[in-house]
């Protein structure tokens, strides 16, 4: 006979071991399906899906950096690509050959990141050792120096806001600027072009978000047709190239070329520099009513130099320096800011081209620029200076030499400008300091935004805009490299005179 307390003993065994089971078997499933579904959310970004190139989506970071949480980057990092040596580094290694059609060496001016020698001999006229023996067409230099230095580089170019392409074009096409050969003049751009084409950052958006650098006026890299004597390189008529944006010391009259500043010869390492340098210049008299410091172009015709040269020379109130003498008084950094911090207004015609170093040595005199053209800075540095240009500048219009600049007429305007409103206007050229200087690459300005932090926010803009006409459906080819044919004109602006 079965003992009824061992079959109850049973009974419950079994039973606690079925629960067992059961809640066991409960608990991992709801286990497994909640591991299963973080590991979908895990793997759902990696689905491999193919990308329409003019569909595109909003950066890693953010497209203009609003709603970006901790990351102060946001909106703001650049991709750089890694070139071949030969576009950059090895032209510098090469050095003795830039200058091709000159007589001065090219090499001295690499040193210290492209800012050329330090000035060592101050004569009471410069502050400090943040002063360089600079040549301008070493920007391209000087820029990718700061950018190897950019607080916001990523190196994952799908966070990137914009692509730099570290081409020392300028120097490049110095090399054949003179070369009767169009195809050799040519070849460095095409080898460049379709190297970029080929990378995948290229097919993000064709290259609208590329931007380059040159220390030449951007005219140089626009021949329009294959004549021999035609001069400079086709570099911006190539197709791919169209799609990109360059940044130079004058830009040209097609929408997606830029006007940066000139570099000067001041390149302060920390933001006290700046300062003391905008408080020296608050405080310097200026005996000089009015400069020129330039060279006449008696083989331009229409060129209002000669009649500038003129007026100065004539008049008891103005300075002259002669860049075309035998000792070029010009190209030693003291002379010329000496001059400048003497001197109430500056002279600023144009000369080969539209533009002039000589005005961003002016404004870092604390001497008021006077200009006439617009083409000479109103319609090309939008970036740096006001759009206001009556707050820190002299506007003078010659459409007719002949007609415009008749005896004593510049000094006559001069004159009839009241001592509160010049006072006002020198004060704007001086709060203009940081905006037109390139701070030193080994270091960093702390508060103050230079030139090249402007450039950067202006090139970041632009490509923003490119992405919110693509993100609207509409075509980013449309306006992006087209002519202006207004961009020049003198209508738009305000004479004083």
């Amino acid at each position: 006979m079965e003992n009824p307390v061992a079959k109850k003993w049973s009974q419950e065994v079994w039973f606690a071991i079925f629960t067992s089971f059961a809640l066991f078997f409960v608990l991992f499933c709801f286990d497994y399906s909640t591991l299963l579904a973080a590991d979908k959310r895990v793997l759902t970004p990696l689905v491999n899906k193919q990308e329409n190139p003019l569909v595109i989506s909003d950066n890693k970071t953010g497209s203009t950096g609003k709603n970006s949480g901790s990351d102060p980057c946001a909106g703001q990092y650049i991709y750089i690509h890694d070139l071949p040596s030969r576009f950059n580094s090895d032209l510098l290694k090469n050095c003795r050959l830039l200058t091709r059609g000159t007589k001065n060496s090219m090499c001295p001016y690499i040193e210290n990141e492209g800012l050329g020698p330090l000035v060592e001999d101050y004569e009471g006229v410069l502050s400090n050792k943040s002063w360089f023996s600079t040549n301008q067409f070493m920007l391209e230099v000087i820029f990718h120096s700061k950018m190897m230095q950019y607080r916001c580089l990523t190196k994952d170019s799908s966070m990137a806001s914009a692509v730099f392409v570290p081409f020392y074009a300028g120097l490049d096409v110095s090399l054949r600027l003179w070369d009767a050969n169009i195809s050799m003049r040519d070849s460095s751009a095409h080898d460049l072009l379709n190297w970029l084409s080929k990378k995948p950052e290229w097919k993000k958006m064709w290259g609208r978000d590329h931007f380059m650098v040159a220390g030449r006026i951007s005219w140089d890299f626009r021949r329009q047709t294959d004549n021999t004597t035609d001069w400079g390189s086709k570099l911006r008529f190539l197709p791919e190239s169209m799609n990109m944006s360059m940044l130079s010391v004058e830009a040209s009259s097609w929408r997606n070329d830029y006007a940066i500043p000139y570099p000067t010869y001041f390149h302060p390492s920390r933001d006290s520099a700046v300062f003391e340098w905008q408080s020296r210049m608050r405080g310097r008299t200026r005996p000089y009513l009015f400069t020129f410091a330039g060279a006449p172009r008696p083989d331009l015709t229409n060129s209002i130099r000669g009649k500038v040269i003129d007026q100065c020379q004539t008049s008891n109130s103005c300075k002259f320096i002669d860049c075309g003498s035998v000792q070029n008084s010009c190209s030693k950094p003291v002379t010329v800011m000496r001059v400048f911090q003497s001197s109430v207004y500056c002279l600023q015609p144009p000369g080969d081209s539209y533009t002039r170093r000589s005005i961003f040595d002016s404004v870092l005199a604390g001497c008021i620029p006077v200009f006439f053209h617009p083409g000479t800075a109103y319609s090309q540095y939008v970036w740096h200076f006001p759009k206001n240009h009556t707050k820190y500048s002299v506007y003078i219009p010659v459409r007719d030499v002949m007609k415009d600049l008749t005896e004593g007429s510049i000094e006559k305007v001069l004159l009839g400008i009241s001592k509160n409103e010049e006072a006002s206007m020198r004060e704007e050229v001086i709060k203009l300091i940081p905006k037109i200087v390139y701070a030193d690459p080994r270091s960093r300005l702390e508060t103050l935004e230079d030139a090249f932090d402007l450039a950067v926010k202006g090139i970041i803009e632009r490509v923003e805009e490119v992405r919110r006409v693509i993100k609207e459906g509409n075509d980013p080819s449309v306006g992006f490299a087209e002519e202006d044919s207004y961009k020049y004109t003198f209508s738009q602006y305000n004479n004083r005179g």
